[in-house]
This record gives C-alpha cells, sequence and structure tokens, in this order.
C-alpha cells in the first residue's frame, strides 16, 4: 500500500475557497480524458461548500497523510452524499478503489456520474462498478453513453465479471449484449465482449463464429488474441498460427501477440521457431525475466543444453528466479552427464516450489554413484535446516532407497520417522508399503487401518489393503469389498481398475477381470498391470495374446520382477 495520499491545496481550503480540487491519490495512474475536445476545454463547475464540508475535507487529506485511511474515505463519501458534488465524489471514488472498498466505490461512482453526465471517465466508473456488484443492465447504461460518444468502453469487463456468476446472470448479460448489438450491430467493443461472455459461458463455438463475423479482423489485438485462444480451445491450433503471424505483420512491436504466437508454436512442437520468437522478445525487453526463463525453459525442451545454461546463469546474476534456474541448471547438467556440477546447482535451490524436487534428484544422484552416506547426511542436515519440510524428505530418503532395493535401510529410516511424526499417514502409508516388502502383513494391515479410521475415504490405502488381501491373502470377498469402495471414491484410476480386475480374476470372474485390465492398461500402460492381464488372458486359453501383452511390457521395462515372475510361473521360462 503507498504511504501517503497528494495532499490537496490546505491553504485554499482553510483561506475559505469555495472550489474544490478533483486531485487523485499520488501514484495513482492519470485518467485518459476521453471527452470529445470541445467539451475537455469546457470550465468544471462546483458547487460552494459550507465550512463544516470544507472542514471534513481537509481532514480527510489530513488523515490521508498520516495513513487514517479509514477516516479519509468515511469523510469523503459523507460529503459526497451531502452535497452531490461530482468533484467530491470522484476524489471520493478514487480513495475507495485505492482502498479496494467495494461498497464505497460504487456509491461515490454512482453520485459522479449523475452528476457529471458529460464525463466519460465518470459513466465507465460507474458501469463497472455496477458490472462488479452484479448490476449488469445498469452498467450497461452507462456504458452505452460511453459508447453513444465514441469512447473506449469496458464491455471485456463486463463479460469476464460475469464469468464466476449463475447461469441465469450470464443469460440476462447476453441479452442485454444483443439488446445493444441490435442498435450497433458493428461495434467491435460490443462484438469482442459478447464473444468473450460466449466463451465464458463454456460456447466457444458460438464466440469464435461472433468474431469471424468482424469486418476487420487484425485491427485490433485483444480480438485477434481471444480468437486464437478459441481455436486452440477447440483443438484447432493449427488454424491460430496463419491468424497469429497475419496479426503479428500488422502489429510487430505487440508483446501479447508475439507471446502468444511464440507458446503456440511450443505447443505445436516447432521449438526452434520458438527460441526464435522468444529470443526476439527478450532482445525487446531485456529487462523482462520472465521471457528469459521462458527462453531458458524452450532450450531445456530443444535440448539445447548449453543454450539453456547461458539464460539460466544471466537469471542467477540478475537474482530473478532463482531457485527455479539453479534447478533448472541442475537438469541441464545431468542431460550434459556432468553429475558434480548438477550436485552443486541442486544443492543451492532454496526453499520453494523446486527444494523438494531437487532434493529427491540429489539423492537419486548419489546414491546411483554410491554414495549413500553422503546423501544421507545432506539430508539429514536439510531436514535440520528446514524442518517444515522435514517429513517429505524422510519420503524422498526412503523413496530413493527403496528404489534401490535397500528396504531395510528404508524401514529403519521411517521408523525413526515415525518416532518424531508418530501419526503422520503418509509415513505410516510409506511404512505398510515397506511391511509388504518384509513380508509383514500385520504391520501393513495394521497401519492401513489406522489410516482409514482416520480418513476413511482415503482411496489409496483402501486400494492397497484390499489389493494386498486379494494378492497376498484368501481373503477376496473382503479385498474387494475394500477396493470397490475405492472405486466408488475414484472411478477413473487405473491402479484402482487393476485391483478391480485382479480381486475378480481370483474370485474367478474371469470376463470381468479381462474387461477390467484392458481398460487398466489402455489408461496407464504399466508392468505391472501388463503382468495381470497376460495372466488372465493365459487363463482364459489366449496364450497368444498373452505373450504379446507381455512383450510389449517387456520392450518398455525389461527388468520387470513382476513381469518375468509371471512369465516363469505360468510359462517355465523369463524369456518369451
Amino acid at each position: 500500500m503507498k504511504s501517503s495520499f497528494a495532499l490537496l491545496t490546505a491553504l485554499a481550503l482553510l483561506g475559505g475557497c469555495q472550489v474544490l480540487s478533483p486531485s487523485v491519490p499520488d501514484g495513482s495512474p492519470p485518467v485518459e480524458d476521453s471527452s470529445p475536445p470541445a467539451q475537455a476545454q469546457q470550465p468544471k463547475t462546483y458547487a460552494s461548500f459550507t465550512q463544516e464540508t470544507l472542514y471534513a475535507l481537509l481532514t480527510a487529506e489530513l488523515a490521508g497523510q498520516r495513513n487514517r485511511f479509514d477516516i479519509a474515505l468515511g469523510n469523503y463519501v459523507q460529503q459526497a452524499n451531502a452535497t452531490q458534488d461530482p468533484g467530491v465524489a470522484e476524489r471520493g471514488f478514487r480513495i475507495a478503489e485505492y482502498l479496494g472498498a467495494e461498497q464505497a466505490a460504487l456509491d461515490t461512482a454512482l453520485i459522479w456520474a449523475t452528476n457529471a453526465p458529460d464525463s466519460l471517465d465518470a459513466q465507465r466508473a460507474a458501469a463497472v462498478q455496477l458490472a462488479r456488484a452484479g448490476r449488469y443492465d445498469e452498467s450497461m447504461s452507462h456504458m452505452e453513453t460511453v459508447l453513444l460518444h465514441q469512447g473506449d468502453t469496458h464491455f471485456d469487463f463486463l463479460a469476464l465479471s460475469a464469468a464466476e456468476t449463475d447461469p441465469d446472470t450470464r443469460a440476462g448479460l447476453l441479452q442485454s449484449f444483443d439488446r445493444l448489438l441490435e442498435k450497433h450491430p458493428h461495434n467491435g467493443q460490443l462484438l469482442f465482449g459478447k464473444a468473450l461472455l460466449l466463451q465464458q459461458d463454456e460456447r466457444p463455438e458460438e464466440a469464435l463464429e461472433l468474431l469471424e463475423t468482424r469486418t476487420s479482423k487484425l485491427d485490433d489485438v485483444a480480438p485477434l488474441l481471444l480468437q486464437a485462444r478459441l481455436l486452440q480451445q477447440l483443438e484447432r491450433g493449427e488454424e491460430a498460427m496463419p491468424l497469429l503471424a497475419q496479426g503479428l505483420e500488422r502489429h510487430p512491436e505487440d508483446k501479447r501477440l508475439r507471446l502468444t504466437y511464440a507458446r503456440l508454436l511450443v505447443q505445436q512442437d516447432r521449438l526452434d521457431d520458438a527460441k526464435g520468437e522468444f529470443a526476439t522478445l527478450l532482445q525487446r525487453f531485456p529487462n523482462d525475466d520472465d521471457l528469459r526463463f521462458s527462453l531458458a525453459l524452450v532450450c531445456l525442451e530443444a535440448e539445447a543444453w548449453r543454450e539453456a545454461i547461458v539464460y539460466l546463469e544471466e537469471l542467477v546474476e540478475r537474482g530473478s528466479h532463482v531457485d527455479a534456474a539453479h534447478y533448472n541448471l541442475a537438469r541441464a547438467y545431468e542431460a550434459l552427464e556432468e553429475p558434480e556440477s548438477a550436485l552443486i546447482e541442486y544443492a543451492l535451490v532454496g526453499p520453494g516450489n523446486d527444494y523438494l524436487p531437487a532434493q529427491a534428484r540429489q539423492t537419486e544422484l548419489l546414491l546411483a554413484s554410491q554414495r549413500g552416506a553422503e546423501a544421507s547426511t545432506r539430508l539429514r542436515e536439510a531436514r535440520e535446516a528446514q524442518p517444515d519440510y522435514a517429513i517429505q524428505l524422510y519420503l524422498i530418503e526412503s523413496e530413493a532407497l527403496a528404489k534401490q532395493e535397500r528396504h531395510e535401510t528404508a524401514w529403519s529410516l521411517i521408523e525413526q520417522a515415525l518416532e518424531q511424526f508418530p501419526d503422520d499417514l503418509n509415513l505410516l502409508y510409506t511404512r505398510a508399503m515397506l511391511a509388504e516388502k518384509r513380508d509383514d502383513l500385520g504391520q501393513l494391515e495394521q497401519d492401513l487401518r489406522f489410516i482409514l479410521e482416520r480418513e476413511p475415504d482415503n482411496a489409496m490405502a483402501l486400494n492397497a489393503l484390499g489389493y494386498t488381501l486379494a494378492d497376498r491373502t484368501t481373503r477376496y470377498a473382503e479385498a474387494k469389498a475394500l477396493i470397490e469402495q475405492a472405486h466408488q471414491i475414484d472411478p477413473d484410476d487405473p491402479a484402482i481398475l487393476d485391483s478391480l480386475g485382479w480381486v475378480n480374476y481370483r474370485l474367478g470372474n474371469l470376463d470381468e477381470a479381462e474387461r477390467l485390465l484392458r481398460q487398466a492398461l489402455q489408461r496407464f500402460p504399466d508392468h505391472e498391470v501388463a503382468a495381470h492381464l497376460g495372466e488372465v488372458l493365459w487363463a482364459r486359453g489366449k496364450q497368444r495374446e498373452a505373450r504379446r501383452v507381455w512383450a510389449g511390457a517387456l520392450k518398455e521395462q525389461p527388468d520387470s520382477a513382476i513381469l518375468r515372475s509371471t512369465l516363469l510361473r505360468l510359462t517355465g521360462s523369463e524369456t518369451l
């Protein structure tokens, strides 16, 4: 929040001057006067103020200077109502808008607009505040006044402000747009506003059709950008490319247009072209570090590692996106097979969005190079330095150890973590999964039951317990009930579909098992799901198809233990 308002001329007030200058708070953006020139040159007339009013306004200004904005706003709103003076109302509106006081902003804007009918700024202010209050018909009336005077309107704001409203409100606003379009059928601002509203109402085809009827499609950038977004939304992104390219020919300096074009190039996997566009943008806006970071990410995606490193190091030097820059520098060094440089960069990532991914990759790199003790030391130091991340850091280390099949070490670590955080459900779930590796099904069930007591709708715990009972015991009916409960909670999870298929196989429901496992494999082509589907197909006499399923999964994951053990058990060999 800014520290002070611009003080009105106190000497003029104290001297009994009968006018009040409608100045704005210090630092507020100047209001562009869109009135016709003849009107702009006319002198403004203010009401005569009583001594009481002058005193209240001076008090308001002094209060604003001392950061008592509540007193300043209260006095201005009171005097705007009392005097109905447009200058006082405008000043009150500026203060209310500055403070985010919505009701006061609406009240003062309406007083300003009523008493200054020729001020387009006043009519716009009233329209915007009415729209924010959901009073769209009244808002459109003020907008039409601006439109008739050929001023810039805010029909786009009206449309966007209706995004979170109910369908009836949006329908009413659409009718208001249509009424104005009957009077002004070729007005670009109205067409754009209605198209925005149609987009918010999830009617992209109609919005696109409306924009395509515009006579001068490339003159205004905002409608052009909306048209491109609608094409992308309708999965017609390739049609947006020439449209944006033509727009750039007409508006080569427009940052939004070039940025949209560059991002669409990335989506179209034209990474070299995208690099060129981002580089052009960065040349024109060298202090825009968001562009610099975007260019670095595009270079990473294009596997231009050295080029990415240049931009990422610039970000670090400039003190911008520092943690993300270190994290992505590490990624680049990993790709260049320079693990020591990667470890240095990962260690420099501070708390934030990239902190835990950096710790995870650092740990995996150290374990892969047989530096487990160093990994453990670094993570212990990280837990001490960042206690808010302690649980996640325990989980990172445990998962990395489990990947290397160091299950006993991971078990000891989780036991240590649970001494510190005995009721943490994530740690308990991890211990349950490790217990399964140790054939300690009693501990697994105890931990998962504890989780389900706390969170009865925890689909992951329901599925884990149900699958284990189906796979490792003969408690099939109980297992099926648990998995079906998980499926009701999360019907699209392929892991739950896999479990449901597997328990049906255990129960002898082969048709249902095959149907469910096919769905699971289609949604998530995982080696364990492939092993299960292949086994069901084998049991149904479809050995040739089973072998094809297993072969496809082995091609993707040749070291899969479950695939190898399934093959050995059913065919007598670990190979096909």
